[in-house]
């Protein structure tokens, strides 16, 4: 989905998949803090609307950047949690080289654990992720004709890929401030110096994001 700056107030969101819309109403309530249960959903198929609608939920206004924010809050998290030094952190930072691969499950915890939410930094190697998934789709065939099989495979190839999430170590993120970015488009609110200041055109520019990520 592809939304230009330039005619924001006038995109109709009907053209997105139902399924992947449903996603991206989850990811904004998560991201604002919101509920849009009690939205009307004439109010959420256009962009215009959607963006009033999330505004009005947050409510007041604020020129503070909350990307800008979400970094200093990352920088304050990994300095209190890994002892560097905030000089050293900066947005173009490379992750690899305050996260070295040996610790880095550890180190990744401890900035959750200090920002209070998860940043979903890690991710397994995406071959061991097929491979428990081609396990998957052929455990779920083999049931149709060897159920105990095909059930012994379903399991495996579950506890697999959640094994494989907890272990991960690949970072797909390169820099400090890729990742600031991403923490600010997934939390908003968290990052805001104040949870009911909120910038309208900041507020465009995130469910942007959101949208063109997501659907």
């Amino acid at each position: 989905m592809k939304v230009n700056s330039a005619n924001d107030q006038a995109i109709n969101l009907k053209s997105v998949d139902p399924e992947d819309m449903n996603d991206v109403l989850v990811k904004i309530e998560k991201s604002f803090n919101i509920s849009l249960n009690d939205t009307p959903a004439n109010e959420v198929q256009n962009f215009g609307k959607l963006c009033d609608v999330v505004v009005e939920k947050v409510k007041k206004t604020n020129d503070g950047c909350t990307t800008q924010q979400a970094f200093y809050k990352l920088r304050n998290a990994i300095h209190a949690s890994a002892g560097h030094d905030n000089d050293i952190i900066k947005p173009q930072t490379k992750l690899t080289d305050l996260f070295p691969r040996d610790s880095r499950i550890e180190a990744i915890a401890a900035i959750e654990e200090e920002m209070g939410f998860e940043i979903k930094l890690l991710k397994p190697k995406q071959w061991i992720v097929n491979a428990f998934t081609m396990l998957l789709v052929v455990s779920f065939v083999f049931a149709f004709y060897y159920l105990a099989i095909g059930i012994a495979g379903i399991i495996v190839a579950g506890l697999g890929l959640q094994l494989a999430g907890r272990l991960g170590k690949e970072m797909h993120i390169k820099t400090i401030g890729d990742l600031a970015e991403k923490i600010a488009r997934e939390h908003y609110i968290k990052c805001k110096r104040e949870a009911s200041a909120v910038n309208k055109n900041e507020v465009s520019e995130k469910l942007k994001q959101l949208i063109v990520t997501n659907a």
